[in-house]
């Protein structure tokens, strides 16, 4: 089944285009977003055609990708006049959309673990070299840009608070591996602050929680999409640790909303946690939620070393969204409701079958 003739799916679209946001900002203008084909980028395609489709707003979004093969396969819209894609690695040197935008959204990036593990450069470049290329383009373009950053900038917890704000300095080993996505992050945010200063960019910065949903993509290897995948399977679900972590999700339908609060209503230069504590949750927990929905049980295997590079280290990583909660934010999924409804919708789309 496509998943926009899935009913539930349609219904998570239109939560999110019927929230009071300054929608009138987007009218008639162009959103360029890469990363066009993730598990947000789709999603947040899906929202502004939606929109587009319900309230006649007339957006036009310039989507980027690396393949336009998937790309018809995950985002039919290329017979629209408010929908490009264009084909290209947004790191690639000098490399600039062939277009104008009036806001511009970075969510291109390695985002799983074997990806960290097998394609460090490339992880670094997406957050990097990318980033950069946007930048660039949005000081030519007058656009805003939104930089999509994450919950692993704050690496460890330091025992020192219960849940990060945005002040928050963490802990993160930068000579390790794994430390090509933490770190580019961060460097990434502080970019955005050069470009501001230097090229007068107008910039917001997204730090977002660990996400899951429907849009996910089925070779993502995060901890949670191994669970899911495996529990749709009718298969036992494999723990690679004890599950003592604790960590923040949330819905990509939640975070697509967070993004849109953030890029319409976010004061320039400030960083916004896109987090809700009915999300937070212990990693043994979660794998303990997703096998019973599948009413398989909870295994426990140690990964391999390839494997075990791409992990994160951090053992208490609770994220504190009132910030974002205060330009009016409001996450509509807790974690076992948000979780059901991702499984159902899965099932109804044949996930395993998915691109």
């Amino acid at each position: 089944m496509n998943r926009l003739a899935c009913t539930e799916y349609v219904a998570d679209l239109d939560a999110v285009c019927n929230l009071d946001l300054p929608w009138n900002d987007l009218k008639e203008k162009t959103v360029v977003v890469s990363g066009a084909t993730g598990m947000i980028g789709a999603f947040f395609i899906d929202v502004l055609m939606r929109k587009n489709e319900t309230a006649e707003l007339g957006c036009n979004i310039f989507a980027l990708g690396r393949s336009i093969e998937k790309a018809r396969l995950r985002l039919p819209y290329f017979e629209s006049r408010h929908f490009s894609f264009e084909e290209a690695s947004v790191s690639s040197a000098g490399y600039r959309p062939t277009c104008s935008a009036d806001f511009v959204l970075h969510l291109a990036s390695s985002t799983h673990p074997r990806q960290y593990s097998s394609d460090p450069i490339g992880t670094i470049r997406a957050n990097v070299d990318g980033l950069q290329n946007l930048l660039e383009f949005s000081a030519d373009s007058g656009a805003r840009l939104l930089f999509a950053s994450s919950v692993e900038i704050y690496g460890q917890n330091r025992g020192d608070v219960e849940r990060f704000d945005e002040q928050y300095c963490g802990n993160i080993d930068c000579n390790t591996l794994r430390a090509c996505y933490n770190e580019s992050k961060r460097l990434g945010e502080a970019m955005c602050q050069a470009y501001r200063s230097q090229r007068d960019v107008k910039a917001v910065i997204a730090r977002i929680a660990r996400v899951y949903g429907p849009t996910l993509l089925n070779d993502d290897s995060k901890a949670l999409s191994q669970f899911m995948r495996r529990s749709l399977a009718g298969k036992d679900v494999v723990l690679k640790s004890e599950g003592t972590q604790r960590f923040s999700y949330l819905h990509v339908a939640d975070v697509v909303s967070g993004l849109l609060y953030v890029m319409l209503l976010g004061l320039d230069g400030e960083a916004y946690n896109l987090a809700d504590p009915e999300s937070d949750i212990a990693l043994k927990e979660l794998a303990e939620h997703v096998a019973k929905n599948g009413g398989v049980n909870v295994a426990f295997d140690l990964p391999d070393a390839r494997e075990a590079a791409g992990y994160s280290v951090a053992t208490l990583a609770l994220m504190d969204g009132s910030k974002a909660r205060g330009l009016g934010w409001r996450a509509r999924y807790d974690i076992d409701n948000g979780l059901r409804s991702t499984m159902e919708q899965m099932r109804k789309l044949d996930w395993a079958a998915m691109i």
